[in-house]
């Protein structure tokens, strides 16, 4: 064998093989530790998750299902995707689990393929409302193919008004309504939805990506029992790896689910997602997760109550979800404004549009915030409560005209002593 052809591929380290991708890996390790994730759409995985997504398994290709793969070799991808389906299964309590969904939006994708001709209408939330991009945004290519129409919210106290919504479905005659978002922060009437969708012979689609975590932990309402298929995200509050899920009730549609995503809209299965996946959702049967989903909950609820005490106009005036929208036109501030200036005080959120928004999606009049990352981090509502009074602060000093860098320094220096309180993956030597 050369020497020259293989020296060090087997053995050398990141860290000395490409130093430039280990210093910023590295510096983002550092940004989590020193900063307070509020992404909604952001968790910290286990370090068992961790483990699984660094294995020898990302070697493996295979195509189809297990049992039935187009490649040899796949007996231990088959058992490991065998046991995330069985987890997922006993997990949501449904009879059907896709775990190879790439992303929720991949996920929701799959499920306009299985049901649905180019052309054909689907009633979803309108993406200021609280809808997501996949449920057929004009960018996005579900809203390029399909006929999409839009339901809103109540502009009194933006929630979602079920009349609107059988009026909307008797009008169009849809074939798919989809109930879930990213940025609607209320608990859905799921039985209400499906009646709707049974009066009209319409598929009912949830996406129950921004509280599936809850669900699983008993603490929100699952849709399983009322929806044709639900989809999910393993990340955000189940506390997995990034990727999606397809669930169902019955098994009546899985056979045309499953070639949906495969080869439908997806090829080779990403295996070490699978196998995080397994991870994830083997840690949210444990009876401790639902202390965690209670305790999501509890935050999210500690972190609204804060903030509308201080009186930053919270959409709807609270949550039943891990995520709060907040609208800032009140303050006369844009989200990308205060965006960067929670940032740089180490308070990390993201701008999102708001009912009746009028600025484009790279401003927005809004910011949202999740508290399934500071959770896991240990956070809890005496830390939340402190958290609102921090981003209170914030947005009342940048609303007065206080120069961003006269904000930031003492807040961040309130973080970070924080988040020195709670630290994560420490070495255990």
């Amino acid at each position: 064998m050369n020497p020259h052809l293989h020296s060090g591929y087997f053995t050398q380290s990141l860290e000395s093989i490409d130093p430039q991708v280990f210093q910023s890996l590295s510096a983002e390790e550092q940004r989590q530790q020193e900063g307070i994730e509020l992404i909604a759409s952001e968790n910290l995985v286990s370090r068992a998750t961790l483990e699984a997504l660094g294995t020898a398994i990302v070697n493996k290709t295979v195509e189809g299902y297990p049992g039935a793969r187009y490649y040899g070799g796949a007996q231990n991808a088959d058992r490991l995707e065998t046991l995330a389906i069985s987890r997922a299964k006993q997990l949501f309590e449904c009879g059907y689990a896709n775990v190879q969904p790439h992303s929720g939006s991949q996920a929701n994708l799959a499920v306009f393929l299985a049901f649905l001709k180019p052309g054909d209408t689907v009633l979803s939330m309108d993406l200021s409302s609280g809808g997501h991009l996949s449920h057929g945004s004009p960018a996005y290519l579900t809203g390029k193919w399909f006929n999409i129409v839009h339901y809103g919210v109540s502009k009194e106290d933006g929630r979602i008004q079920m009349d609107q919504i059988r009026d909307l479905a008797d009008a169009h005659q849809p074939k798919l309504i989809i109930c879930g978002g990213s940025a609607y922060p209320r608990t859905i009437d799921f039985e209400g939805f499906r009646k709707i969708a049974d009066d009209c012979g319409a598929k009912l689609l949830a996406d129950m990506a921004h509280f599936a975590g809850l669900v699983a932990g008993g603490v929100h309402p699952s849709p399983i029992p009322h929806a044709h298929v639900v989809t999910a995200t393993t990340y955000k509050n189940l506390r997995g790896v990034r990727g999606g899920l397809i669930l169902s009730k019955e098994t009546d549609s899985e056979r045309k689910l499953n070639s949906a995503v495969f080869p439908g809209v997806q090829g080779s299965v990403i295996l070490n997602a699978v196998a995080a996946k397994a991870v994830c959702l083997g840690e949210a049967l444990k009876p401790e997760f639902r202390l965690f989903a209670a305790q999501v909950l509890a935050n999210a609820r500690a972190l609204a109550k804060t903030l509308v005490e201080n009186r930053i106009d919270v959409v709807t005036g609270g949550t039943d979800t891990p995520l709060i929208l907040v609208d800032l036109r009140n303050l006369r501030l844009t989200g990308q404004q205060a965006s960067d200036a929670l940032e740089a005080s180490g308070l990390i959120c993201n701008k999102n549009s708001v009912p009746g928004e009028t600025q484009p999606p790279q401003i927005t009049s809004g910011l949202r915030f999740g508290v399934s990352a500071g959770t896991t981090r240990g956070f809890q509502e005496q830390e939340f409560t402190m958290i609102g009074e921090l981003i209170s602060e914030v947005l009342k000093a940048l609303s007065k005209g206080k120069k961003m860098k006269m904000i930031s320094s003492p807040i961040n220096g309130k973080v970070q002593e924080l988040t020195r309180e709670f630290p994560i993956y420490e070495n255990e030597s």
